[in-house]
């Protein structure tokens, strides 16, 4: 079996379990985005290489990547003087994923609004919770965007 990359199994096998998780993604698509966590150099793995080393069929292995390139996961490029496609991590994904947090966040905080401008009692007890609420949102709104420009 050729390998252009070493990987630690237990390793392997955790970031497994835990982007399958995060990501909501299926196994193999889970086990592409962790072999590729392995390629430090940036070498960039072939569609043959995860059909070998995964021993994955080329059409699984294919809708997998497929996903992982819509989801913005990974990217591909082709080399100079090459048809093969290498896949890499996307590493503007990390600040896409929190951008998308972000969004989420500012989402619910503006339907917060929507709802309390809309409600006819006012509970005093109830506005304190949603008030610590929406300040909890803001805080990390703002710890997330400067942490971002970072990025």
């Amino acid at each position: 079996m050729h390998q252009s990359i070493e990987i630690d199994e237990k390793i392997f096998q955790d970031a497994v379990k835990f982007y399958g998780t995060v990501f909501n993604l299926p196994p193999l698509a889970s086990k592409i985005y962790a072999y590729l966590l392995f390629d430090y150099e940036k070498v960039g793995i072939t569609f043959d290489e995860f059909v070998e080393v995964l021993s994955a069929s080329k059409s699984s292995v294919s809708t997998s990547i497929s996903l992982l390139l819509n989801a913005q996961l990974i990217i591909d490029h082709n080399k100079m003087d090459e048809r093969k496609r290498y896949f890499f991590i996307n590493d503007e994904y990390k600040k896409i994923r929190f951008e998308k947090i972000v969004q989420k966040m500012e989402d619910e905080l503006k339907l917060l609004d929507d709802l309390n401008n809309f409600k006819k009692n006012h509970d005093n007890e109830y506005n304190e919770r949603i008030e610590a609420y929406k300040a909890l949102l803001n805080k990390n709104i703002e710890n997330i965007q400067e942490s971002l420009n970072k990025l």
